[in-house]
């Protein structure tokens, strides 16, 4: 009986020790980003909770739980569910073309409580899946091109999918996350240069099949200006508000371009720039601060681990974090091509946000058992 008890309390202690390493420095930082993307979704409803910020609490305070949750999941667990998971993920991309629903794409599965969008659970799945093959994969193979025909048919599966919802924003992040993927599992950087070339290469014939709408997208990108009441009405008004928020911004509620609905899409695609037009330079610049921490303690939790499945599991997480933000506000500024990106945690959203705290749920995962060997691939890698 005493022996039921000592391991009973062994056990306690165990669980107790693994949340305190949990990185709780970098769970405050992803609770003040979200705390700023209320606050704006709250400005965007006119000072109203709903019917965006309350929503948007609610499902934060899910994905919170559910990042706790993974983060204290053996990472071997995760090691040993990343191909189970990644298949899922095709499973429900294929759902999508035949049960999908959509507004003019059909890009999401309707649970009944929430609009799944089965290409943003793909991101992290992605991700997953080539940790796991990488760090099964001996150093001295990685460069050979039977070795990469498995992680290019992963990443080249989803894209396709994704491609006929259709989704270009998506498809591109998907590869970039890909490409970023194999290159930390040890792929020599010069390969990557002379993919580049040939992407570029093929650059006219991927115009060829583009959508008439994503080749209009592009147009207005290079000169938003051709149609401003038209395609280029969302960059336009886009730059406006960006513009006229000045150093310190018009004030919370008092942005002219938003408050007035002269911006288009301000609780999701555009919410960035309806911030710099309340807050300013200094606030936008307070975000990016946030953003940039959230950044630097995944880094500094990646590199502290023992596998190549923890690092590529962890640094692909917060590449998919990056991209969200960095394609997001390039597009509001008109930088990038307008696409459907939204900014992580601040913008309105279900699926991307609970995307989002799994991925967080991982690098945590990383944080509290990345120290341990997994499974008998590349261990001991620093």
């Amino acid at each position: 009986m005493t022996g039921v008890r000592l391991s009973g309390f062994a056990q306690a202690e165990t669980i107790w020790a693994q949340i305190r390493r949990l990185h709780w420095v970098l769970c405050l930082l992803i609770g003040l980003v979200a705390a700023c993307g209320a606050g704006i979704l709250f400005s965007a409803a006119d000072g109203n909770w709903w019917p965006w910020a309350a929503p948007q609490l609610v499902r934060f305070a899910v994905g919170f739980s559910m990042l706790l949750a993974i983060g204290l999941v053996d990472l071997q667990f995760w090691w040993r569910m990343a191909y189970v998971i990644y298949a899922a993920a095709v499973v429900l991309l294929g759902v999508v073309e035949f049960a999908g629903v959509g507004d003019g794409a059909q890009r999401w599965i309707n649970l009944g409580v929430i609009n799944l969008q089965p290409s943003e659970v793909m991101k992290i799945a992605l991700v997953l899946a080539l940790a796991r093959y990488f760090h099964d994969v001996d150093e001295n193979q990685v460069d050979r091109f039977i070795v990469l025909l498995f992680p290019l048919f992963a990443i080249a599966v989803p894209v396709m999918l994704v491609l006929r919802q259709p989704d270009l924003g998506t498809a591109s992040i998907l590869g970039a996350l890909g490409a970023a993927s194999i290159f930390l599992g040890g792929l020599a950087w010069w390969k990557f240069a002379l993919a580049g070339i040939v992407a570029g290469g093929a650059a006219p014939i991927a115009w060829t099949m583009l959508h008439d709408y994503q080749r209009e997208r592009v147009l207005t990108f290079l000169e938003p200006e051709r149609d401003p009441l038209g395609t280029g009405y969302h960059i336009v008004q886009s730059k406006i508000a960006l513009g006229s928020g000045g150093t310190f911004g018009k004030g919370f509620m008092e942005g002219s371009q938003a408050q007035l609905s002269f911006l288009p899409e301000k609780h999701t695609d555009f919410i960035f720039t309806m911030m710099a037009e309340e807050f300013g330079f200094f606030g936008s610049m307070f975000l990016l601060g946030l953003y940039a921490a959230i950044l630097f303690c995944c880094f500094a939790i990646a590199l502290r681990s023992q596998s190549v499945f923890a690092r590529v599991l962890a640094l692909g997480a917060a590449l998919n974090m990056f991209l969200y933000a960095f394609i997001n506000m390039a597009m509001v500024m008109g930088l990038l091509p307008v696409v459907g990106v939204p900014l992580p945690l601040v913008s309105y959203g279900g699926t991307a946000m609970l995307t989002l705290m799994i991925g967080f749920g991982f690098i945590q995962s990383v944080a509290v058992h990345g120290h341990r060997d997994i499974g008998r691939g590349r261990n001991k890698i620093l």
